[in-house]
């Protein structure tokens, strides 16, 4: 190619990349509808729409042995009423950003936020729609009582007790979205698996932990998030925005990250291991 060294070639090609790599991060952070006030329209939004209530089976039945041991755990977990471990569990209960971003900081080691990561950001705005949804043909189908409606005990979000009164409990929505965020940041950060995937147990633990939910609801939960992840490996906008936020993750600020409130974390979680 006349009139051009390779030295000059390359610069051309890392000019074009970065000017491409502009465009799609443009692209992937564009305004998006909501599918109401707050909640972000997800990546599976104007897709058939995942049929929880096919795949996931009814719940334990009153009296069987299945909810005789989901009584057993719920009494097991209501140790924690007013520990460390309560307030860990309503803490986690609050999926409202930018507090919501916060949830696996510690776990990632690294602190995600709309101004610092902001296609990671999104991507966890975006997410949540698609696995909290997803566990809602099984919820209308089911109808199930949560825990504080039959045992009659405190919650860790009051405020909260009215309108999840009025939600099935089966599969838990906020356990389909924790365990759907771990398997996303696991995807994303491969290096730290094990712990986000750690977290995303004890996310789902505090569901129990908050008598807002049975554990047969968490691990009900669990199922619908690893079924919506799935699909989601289908979707060219998704994959393409894992790329992106793979590459902000790399350059992320690690210094933000507080050591005293990952140690109090940790510790919360031990005395939920323990047994109280």
């Amino acid at each position: 190619m006349t009139g051009f060294g390779r030295g000059t070639l390359a610069l051309l090609w890392a000019v074009m990349a970065v000017a491409t790599r502009a465009e799609q991060e443009l692209d992937l952070l564009a305004p998006v509808g909501e599918v109401r006030p707050g909640l972000m329209e997800g990546f599976l939004h104007g897709q058939p729409p995942l049929n929880s209530a096919a795949f996931v089976p009814a719940p334990p039945a009153t009296g069987s042995p299945g909810q005789q041991a989901d009584t057993a755990a719920n009494e097991a977990a209501q140790a924690f009423r007013d520990t460390t471990r309560w307030q860990l569990a309503a803490r986690d209960a609050n999926l409202k950003f930018p507090e919501a971003a916060s949830i696996f900081e510690c776990a990632a080691q690294v602190s995600i936020t709309e101004a610092g990561t902001p296609v990671v950001y999104r991507l966890l705005q975006r997410t949540l729609t698609d696995f909290g949804l997803a566990t809602y043909p099984a919820k209308n189908a089911y109808q199930r009582p949560r825990p504080f409606l039959i045992n009659e005990q405190p919650i860790c979000t009051p405020k909260d007790q009215e309108l999840l009164a009025k939600d099935g409990s089966y599969p838990s929505g906020h356990s389909a979205i924790g365990w759907g965020w771990a398997l996303v940041l696991s995807q994303l950060m491969p290096e730290q698996a094990e712990a986000i995937l750690n977290r995303g147990r004890e996310y789902v633990y505090s569901r129990s932990v908050c008598n807002v939910h049975w554990q047969s609801d968490t691990l009900a939960g669990m199922a619908v998030a690893s079924a919506a992840f799935a699909r989601l490996q289908n979707d060219p906008l998704y994959l393409a925005t894992v790329a992106a936020a793979g590459d902000e993750l790399a350059k992320a600020d690690t210094e933000s990250v507080s050591a005293q409130a990952c140690a109090a974390e940790a510790e919360a979680i031990a005395l939920g291991r323990s047994g109280g």
